[in-house]
């Protein structure tokens, strides 16, 4: 084997987790959805990191407001995060569930944020959050 050839193995090896990096843009997928169960589900949530899908209220100005549910995220490809909501939602409410991290926390695993907190705060892709909003039914 030559060098040339050693070259492009180690440099075809090196593309494909870059590649496969660009995949893992984070991201909430998720549609408006009866909450009558006291839940709340994304279909997939993409996270660059271990941390939290968090629920907020929101209107039409489409600012995140008070947290009313939560649920733990694995960095990667999360299908089907359901979120338990810690109080009553009525239907037309506007939900917005943001992708957090688990940083800046004092302790993993549980979650510390409060609006405007750095702990377990909210994850930024170019200066955006990263949001979906929906509609109780």
């Amino acid at each position: 084997m030559t060098r040339t050839t050693i070259a492009l193995f180690l440099t075809a090896g090196l593309a494909v987790p870059a590649f496969a990096q660009s995949d893992m843009t984070p991201s909430v997928t998720a549609s408006d959805q009866s909450v009558s169960g006291g839940s709340v589900t994304a279909e997939q949530v993409v996270a660059p990191e271990k941390g939290w899908l968090v629920i907020h209220r929101t209107d039409s100005e489409m600012k995140p407001g008070p947290v009313v549910g939560h649920a733990p995220l694995e960095a990667g490809t999360n299908e089907n995060v359901s979120a338990t909501l810690d109080e009553d939602v009525a239907s037309g409410d506007m939900l917005m569930l943001m992708v957090h991290s688990e940083a800046g926390g004092n302790e993993e695993g549980v979650f510390e944020y409060t609006l405007g907190a750095k702990e377990d705060g909210p994850i930024r892709v170019d200066g955006n959050l990263v949001t979906q909003t929906i509609t109780a039914q």
